[in-house]
C-alpha cells in the first residue's frame, strides 16, 4: 500500500507552470516520456496522437508561423498578445504540438478520438512530473489556423489540440488551491442526484 499512496501523492502534486528553464529531456527520456501518451485509452486502436517537437534555433522560425497564424485567425488581436506569443514560442525551451489524427467517418466517433489525445497530453505531463521537468499546455484560435497544421504535417481533417511548453521548473512549482472534491463527487444510489458545485 505504501507504493500506491505514493504514486498518488506523487499525481496530486503535479501543477502547470510555465516559469521554464534548460535543461529539456532529450533521447530516450523523451521517447519515454511521448511512449507515456501512447498509453491512454484508445477505443477502436485509433492511435490519434501525433506528437512535434520543437527546440532549439527552429523556435524562432515557428514562432512567425504562429504569429502569421494569428495574423489569419485573430487579426483585432492587441500588439502586447502578440509579442507574448512571439516570445513564448521563441523562448520556451521546448515546445511539443499535440496533432490529433482524426478519422471522422470512422467506427469510433470523433470526440472518442478526441479524448484520447487529450488523455495522452495529461499522460505526458505526468511523465514529464515524474522526470522532474516541468509543463504547461496552451491552446488559443492560432490552432485552427489551416497553414499551421499542415506545417505540422496535419491536412485536413487533422487537428491540433494545442501545444505542451516543456523545460526545467526554475523554481518550486506551487500549484493553485483546488477546489474540495466534495463538491465534485456524488454517490449514485438509484434517484437524482446534485452536485454541490452547481449548487446556486
Amino acid at each position: 500500500m505504501a507504493h500506491h499512496h505514493s504514486s498518488l501523492d506523487f499525481l496530486l502534486s503535479r501543477a502547470s507552470t510555465d516559469n521554464l528553464v534548460e535543461p529539456t529531456p532529450k533521447g530516450e527520456q523523451l521517447r519515454n516520456i511521448l511512449s507515456a501518451g501512447l498509453r491512454a485509452p484508445d477505443h477502436g486502436r485509433m492511435r490519434p496522437w501525433r506528437y512535434t517537437v520543437i527546440k532549439g534555433k527552429h523556435r524562432e522560425a515557428f514562432a512567425q508561423v504562429v504569429l502569421d497564424a494569428m495574423a489569419r485567425q485573430e487579426p483585432d488581436a492587441p500588439s502586447a498578445k502578440k509579442e507574448k506569443r512571439r516570445d513564448r514560442f521563441s523562448n520556451m525551451p521546448m515546445i511539443i504540438a499535440l496533432g490529433m489524427h482524426i478519422v471522422p467517418d470512422g467506427k469510433i466517433p470523433v470526440i472518442e478520438q478526441e479524448m484520447s489525445v487529450a488523455a495522452g497530453a495529461m499522460n505526458v505531463l505526468n511523465a514529464l512530473h515524474a522526470e522532474g521537468f516541468g509543463g504547461v499546455w496552451v491552446t488559443g484560435p492560432f490552432c485552427e489556423d489551416r497553414a499551421l497544421l499542415e506545417s505540422l504535417g496535419l491536412k485536413d481533417p487533422h487537428r491540433l489540440a494545442g501545444f505542451l511548453f516543456v523545460g526545467t521548473p526554475e523554481k518550486p512549482v506551487e500549484g493553485r488551491k483546488r477546489p474540495d472534491i466534495e463538491n465534485y463527487m456524488a454517490v449514485w444510489k438509484g434517484e437524482p442526484i446534485t452536485f454541490d458545485a452547481d449548487a446556486g
